[in-house]
């Protein structure tokens, strides 16, 4: 039943989110950004014979991917073009019930299919219009907030979603471009920002034009967005002594997930000015990543896109509804 792995789709740290997971037969499991289907396909391969995955992703040509790819799992897939921010609306039109799901895992980053295909303007090392819409019915895409942002609300853009320090720089060159003719090519964009940024030894080592990217792929997306609701109503989903992944890429995610792995491990998540403990003085959660997951160097070696990937991972310790 195993199939070959698509060129160029890697799953990061894949080892380390199945033994996490500790996926079991006839569980319930849901891959919230299936990309290449990876996880998935690892997923059902872990708990076959009956176990059921859901795979959810924004983007429908992954989802068609994904469909190609679990072919012989047919029977024991559902698959959802959905952000999984909507995961508990997915659960609910598929008949599932809230506290059903043994595993969830989530892979943050832009899939190799989509930073490979010119047409969807993710890279700068590929010469293609500047979309980056992980759904292409969205109607905002990079190109319209390069051209049409003020410089202030530009540089603010790439500063808070790129934390990139010459972001101001970065958006008066945009703008005095743009004065002339519009930016609407990825290389064209790339080859700005990095005649503006300083050279440093960084430089040398990530693009200079990386972090705003990924500003706005991020802003385009409203990815931090879908993040926080995601998190807000994953544990109604989860049964007790479920499990969740999450793979970041980046600072900006890692610590929304940081921070509230954290708030549901503490015994007591009454706000400061409580004069009483009102939440019962019981941990959610239980962290299962005290300090979160590198990949090995020589995943590193292998997929250099892995390196910055951070995996963090909790088990549900309690019902919500008790």
């Amino acid at each position: 039943m195993t199939s070959q792995m698509p060129p160029g789709h890697v799953p990061v740290m894949r080892e380390e989110v199945l033994n996490l997971l500790i996926c079991h037969q006839g569980g319930l499991y849901v891959d919230g950004t299936a990309g290449g289907g990876g996880y998935a396909e690892a997923i059902l391969q872990r708990t076959e014979p009956d176990g059921i995955l859901l795979a959810l992703d924004w983007d429908a040509d992954a989802i068609e991917r994904v469909r190609e790819r679990l072919h012989a799992y047919q029977q024991r897939v559902f698959l959802a073009k959905s952000n999984f921010a909507d995961l508990p609306l997915v659960l609910e039109r598929l008949g599932f019930n809230l506290e059903t799901v043994d595993g969830v895992v989530v892979d943050l980053g832009v899939s190799s299919f989509q930073l490979e295909d010119p047409g969807r303007g993710f890279s700068f090392l590929h010469d293609g219009p500047l979309d980056m819409r992980m759904d292409r019915s969205l109607s905002q895409t990079a190109s319209d907030l390069v051209n049409t942002l003020s410089e202030g609300d530009l540089a603010d853009l790439i500063f808070h979603f790129g934390e990139e320090r010459w972001a101001r720089r970065i958006a008066k060159a945009i703008v005095s471009r743009r004065k002339s003719r519009l930016i609407l090519r990825t290389v064209e964009l790339a080859e700005l920002v990095a005649r503006v940024v300083p050279k440093t030894r960084e430089s040398r080592r990530i693009h200079p034009a990386t972090r705003t990217f990924q500003a706005l792929r991020i802003a385009v997306n409203q990815d931090l967005q879908a993040l926080e609701a995601f998190l807000s109503t994953v544990l109604d989903v989860l049964k007790p002594g479920g499990r969740l992944c999450i793979v970041a890429f980046h600072s900006l995610e890692d610590r929304l997930v940081k921070a509230k792995f954290r708030e549901w491990a503490k015994s007591c998540r009454c706000p400061r000015d409580f004069w009483t403990c009102e939440c019962e003085g019981q941990p959610l959660v239980r962290l299962l990543t005290r300090k979160p997951l590198r990949p090995t160097e020589a995943e590193v070696e292998a997929n250099p896109r892995a390196r910055s990937a951070r995996l963090r991972a909790i088990e549900k310790l309690r019902s919500l509804s008790n």
